[in-house]
């Protein structure tokens, strides 16, 4: 347990400080090898792209864009509004990271725009050096593959982008049109794939997740005294629990997973898990596949209507809650057979910053005495969603649970966190460890604010909704002098402190320990004689 104490430590020096947002040395080409593995024809065709490079794959990529201008006016739009003003330019993590100038965002684009240029605009066709139009060539096309996954999609740059250039949406579209050809990324096809075997993007199948959910049952009793319930395919419960896997698997996943149990339990709530809808993640968003994206959408309607249940609420995942808010009515809708008093869907957050509001929950906030806190704003959650009934209820109902749970939270600088959050620098189907150099690089400005919180406040943990960046942190931490556990769930805050009436109080345990007196060994039988 981590020793700290109450008050501040002196305050540092100006010259103690980091800029988390430094504009890096250019460092041209310093990226340009990095390949994340390839999916292969398994893969690939479970999703329904072709299993490895076809033949005409030029021909087939520039009608697949042309379908994509014609479907999305927005992509369009993107591509021909851009006019080069350097807004954006040091807005992008893995940029500030590697140096990499085809890292920055319109540098990024560039390499899809000037490809559109040369077949879809006048000038690209008939004068293409003028306009910076290129043909699409393999060398091309592996550019693309490899600078296209060093973008999570976070849409930083886009906050700063006075006309508004969804960088995320062309990285979606150029993922897309490489899928289409037979080029697509193993991480995120194989994940899908296993989404659609088994139902979660860790391949866990039911039979370990009901053994798993009662090992949870057994653990919460032993630390409550309580008869906690953690219902799998329960008919007729009156909410649909979907979260990420790694919630079932991992730290401080798990922990979070926990305090959800025990807010339902506090709150009398009939709620169940669904074996069909065992993951909240969605990478079909990932590789700008709307009908992957659907598909795996449609899982949660089926689960809902086969357990008949009223609501449905959705744990800590970052882009799961954006697909969930932004598309799901319209991928999987409608959901009018749910009770109509409530928002579909809902996030754990707001269930629970409801039940505080109302004076329904309560804490010891002293229990959490041991973690000096920051939080981190998960970026597809920050730039891509609400949260309660107000603008910016994605940023305050999060931080109001920790200050309703904890006593001792600060944020980090203004220019790092809520909607100008930094990525965690392993989100957008980048989690790979064949990534792990752009992984460390990209998470440089959200461990540099977290280093400089650390000096001014003696901060010791950082608190996400994200599972992506929970996993991400847990890897990269090490490397800029924070332990792999100094990064927690929420609701693992909330797991620690809330008062359930009943249970006993967690200090017997304590108290008991401290009383313990081990047992006196038996004597040693003399040397030589048998044991």
């Amino acid at each position: 347990m981590t020793d700290i104490t109450t008050s501040a430590p002196a305050a540092p020096s100006v010259d103690d400080y980091l800029d988390p947002l430094a504009v890096p040395a250019l460092k041209p080409g310093a990226m340009k090898d990095l390949h994340s593995f390839e999916a292969n024809a398994d893969h690939q065709e479970k999703l329904g792209f072709p299993g490895g490079l076809i033949d005409d794959w030029h021909d087939v990529a520039i009608d697949k864009m042309g379908d994509l201008l014609t479907k999305y006016r927005g992509f369009r739009v993107y591509l021909d509004s851009c006019v080069k003003c350097g807004a954006c330019t040091d807005k992008c993590h893995y940029f500030m990271g590697t140096g990499d100038p085809k890292n920055m965002p319109v540098a990024r684009q560039d390499l899809l725009r000037s490809v559109y240029r040369r077949y879809f605009t006048t000038a690209g066709k008939y004068v293409p050096k003028l306009v910076g139009a290129r043909d699409l060539t393999e060398d091309v096309l592996g550019e693309w593959y490899n600078y296209f996954h060093q973008c999570s999609q976070c849409r930083r740059c886009s906050v700063y982008c006075p006309y508004g250039i969804d960088t995320a949406e062309i990285s979606m579209a150029a993922r897309e049109i490489m899928d289409t050809v037979g080029k697509g990324q193993k991480y995120c096809n194989e994940i899908i794939g296993k989404v659609y075997d088994v139902g979660n993007n860790l391949g866990f199948p039911t039979k370990a997740l009901k053994a798993t959910l009662e090992s949870f049952e057994e653990d919460l009793e032993e630390e409550t005294g309580l008869d906690i319930k953690i219902p799998l395919d329960q008919k007729g419960a009156d909410i649909l629990l979907v979260t990420p896997s790694a919630d079932f698997v991992a730290e401080p996943h798990i922990d979070g997973f926990l305090g959800y149990a025990k807010v339902f339990h506090a709150a009398g709530a009939s709620w169940t898990v669904s074996s069909v809808a065992s993951e909240a993640a969605n990478f079909g968003m990932f590789i700008g596949s709307y009908e992957n994206m659907r598909k795996v959408s449609m899982r949660i309607r089926q689960a809902a209507l086969e357990l008949g249940v009223k609501r449905i609420v959705f744990g800590e995942c970052g882009h799961a809650w954006r697909v969930a808010y932004s598309f799901l009515n319209t991928l999987a809708g409608p959901f009018d057979f749910l009770d109509p008093r409530y928002p579909v869907p809902m996030h754990i957050c707001e269930y629970t910053w409801d039940l505080i509001e109302k004076g329904e929950l309560k804490f010891d906030k002293s229990r959490n005495d041991e973690y000096r806190l920051t939080y981190h704003d998960s970026c597809n959650v920050a730039r891509a969603t609400r949260m309660g009934d107000t603008p910016g209820g994605q940023f305050e109902i999060p931080r109001n649970i920790l200050k309703a749970t904890c006593n001792h939270f600060f944020d980090m600088a203004d220019d790092t966190i809520k909607e100008a959050t930094v990525c965690c620098g392993g989100g957008g189907g980048l989690l790979t460890d064949d990534l792990m150099d752009l992984r460390v690089k990209g998470a440089s400005p959200r461990m540099t604010a977290l280093q400089n919180v650390r000096k001014e406040h003696g901060v010791t943990h950082m608190a996400a909704i994200c599972a992506i960046c929970k996993s991400q942190f847990s890897k990269v931490m090490p490397k800029y002098d924070f332990e792999m556990d100094n990064i927690l769930s929420v609701h693992q805050l909330v797991s620690n402190a809330i008062l359930l009436e009943g249970a006993k109080d967690p200090e017997d345990d304590d108290d008991d320990d401290d009383d313990w007196i081990p047992p006196t060994p038996p004597p040693r039988p003399p040397r030589g004689s048998a044991a």
